[in-house]
């Protein structure tokens, strides 16, 4: 062996510069001072990452010009009355959150809704199974359901937007066949009804503000705890509490508003709304699936490249199979709280819903293209959407602006989400 060869063979390779420069992640947002991360978060801006803050800056406005242009949208029972009214919506977009960022779509996500809770009516009024019981084979019958889209779409190769439309259709008409043509079932299970008639204590309130707030701190603390154990460099502490501080306002605001009386009669009316808390717990538990779980990673790998991802080993047939899983099994919830809003089930329940649905993901960030969004942003878009239609419902003008509106939004949205895209392709070339 020459001493060339030795010396090749014994030279320690140098460190990982990820690992031992702090610096060189400053670009990803993970590291460095507050002001390298407000520069990192303005460069990525730049970029076109602009993530939810188009939808924010929407929701803002449309906050500041219809509280000037009616003075009841700021007040505690329109508060409490939008929340309601995004509740059904956001649970729908989140569902079709899964799927999007596979740049698939599922057009059937409503009428799934509609199916199970027609199967649940009918176990509860003709079979008088327990109503919760019910409940429990409703949300499988929508993991089924799931299931088979995401069979024909990863094993068949059938585009989902074709296996989709066929259920949107076909479940209509299995809709009439459970419930009867015309035929409108009263939900009379109160604990039903309560999810959204009822609203929480006043301290049962409170005890949900201070339960986001802790999690949102020990969270944040745990993802710290968790990369410094791996030696990877994290953000600042002061953003944590920033983070923390920000989410507390919103919190004790929101609640604090909500706990008024909202009544006008002698009967008082106070508390957050019931579908509030079970709203955030599925927010929450989604969020943790797609940001701190290994199916996440896949499924947001899968929608960035699905050839690199299968030559990575993911299993791509898998995670789009349970990605159409989990967006009928949530879909399922949005029509047990369209259920429990209008206090009926009919046939066509869900039949107008999906689209909205679609919009709402789009409009909070969710891309399209797939690979890129959060949970969190297509809830925004849900109450951005919501706004619309709260806000110049209130200003008394007629269905048809509403359309106009909002499709004008989703329109805007969709632009910003390819232009975005765009320049982002175009700063990584550059970069590289």
């Amino acid at each position: 062996m020459s001493t060339t060869e030795g010396k090749e063979k014994n030279t320690v390779s140098p460190p990982n510069p990820l690992l031992t420069t702090p610096t060189t992640l400053i670009g990803s947002g993970h590291d460095g001072t507050v002001r390298d991360q407000f520069r990192a978060w303005i460069q990525r801006i730049r970029g076109g990452e602009m993530g939810m803050l188009p939808a924010l800056g929407g929701f803002l406005v449309l906050v500041i010009l219809f509280s000037v242009l009616s003075p009841f949208f700021l007040s505690p029972i329109n508060l409490a009355n939008l929340l309601t009214q995004t509740a059904a919506l956001a649970m729908l977009a989140i569902a079709l959150t899964f799927v999007i960022l596979l740049a698939e779509i599922d057009l059937s996500a409503g009428v799934t809704g509609g199916v199970g809770m027609a199967s649940w009516i009918l176990l509860v009024n003709k079979v008088h199974v327990p109503w919760g019981l019910a409940l429990l084979i409703a949300f499988a019958i929508g993991a089924v359901i799931g299931s088979f889209i995401g069979y024909f779409v990863a094993k068949v190769g059938i585009p989902s937007f074709v296996v989709t439309l066929g259920l949107f259709l076909g479940f209509q008409g299995l809709n009439l066949v459970l419930l009867g043509d015309g035929g409108l079932y009263r939900v009379e299970t109160p604990e039903v009804l309560a999810i959204m008639s009822n609203n929480l204590q006043g301290w049962q309130g409170w005890v949900l503000a201070a339960i986001i707030i802790m999690i949102t701190f020990f969270t944040g603390l745990y993802d710290r705890r968790r990369r410094q154990k791996v030696g990877v460099a994290v953000r600042p502490f002061p953003l944590l509490l920033a983070k923390t501080a920000a989410w507390a306002a919103f919190a004790l605001i929101a609640v604090g508003l909500l706990n008024q009386n909202r009544s006008t009669s002698i009967i008082q009316i106070s508390g957050v709304p019931i579908v509030v808390p079970l709203a955030i717990a599925v927010l929450w538990v989604g969020t943790v699936v797609l940001d701190r779980t290994r199916f996440g990673l896949h499924l947001y790998a899968v929608g960035g490249n699905p050839e690199a991802a299968r030559r990575a080993g993911i299993n791509v047939a898998r995670v789009r199979i349970a990605a159409f899983m989990i967006c009928s099994t949530l879909a399922v919830m949005s029509g047990l709280f369209s259920a429990s809003q209008t206090g009926t089930i009919e046939p066509t329940a869900g039949k107008d819903i999906v689209l909205q649905g679609v919009a709402a993901a789009v409009v909070g960030g969710v891309s399209l293209f797939g690979g890129r969004g959060k949970i969190i942003q297509a809830a925004v878009g849900a109450l951005v959407i919501s706004s619309i239609t709260n806000g110049l419902g209130l200003l008394g003008l007629p269905a048809g602006i509403t359309f106009l509106v909002t499709g004008g939004v989703l329109v805007l949205a969709a632009t910003v989400d390819a232009v975005s895209r765009r320049r982002s392709g175009s700063s990584s070339l550059a970069r590289g």
